[in-house]
């Protein structure tokens, strides 16, 4: 018998596990100098997704896939894109005017 005023029966939710599965925990610490980095960066960027805090969330990954801490898996899995080369001058003259419109 429920109460007056209590919400009654709740009902029942299946929990879902995660897209990727689990992964070991890294009990020896073999990663935590990478991922105290990660940390002490995102702190210190107040959570801005800065490209420094990237390349040590992704340092922090390849040290848990070299350990055999996740699987390994290709970083453009994980969120990350190639990283791309800045066009050499050669190549910014032969694609015009900025700002011209191209066909």
């Amino acid at each position: 018998m429920s109460t007056p005023g209590s919400p009654g029966a709740l009902p029942t939710t299946r929990p879902t596990p995660p897209q990727r599965g689990s992964f070991p925990l890294d009990h020896d610490g073999e990663c935590k100098d990478v991922m105290m980095s990660y940390l002490s960066c995102i702190k210190k960027v107040k959570g801005v997704n800065q490209d420094e805090c990237r390349q040590l969330a992704k340092s922090y990954l390849g040290c848990r896939m070299d350990r055999n801490l996740m699987a390994k898996d290709d970083f453009r899995n994980l969120g990350f894109k190639e990283e791309e080369k800045p066009p050499s001058k050669a190549e910014a003259n032969t694609n015009g005017v900025k700002g011209e419109l191209q066909w």
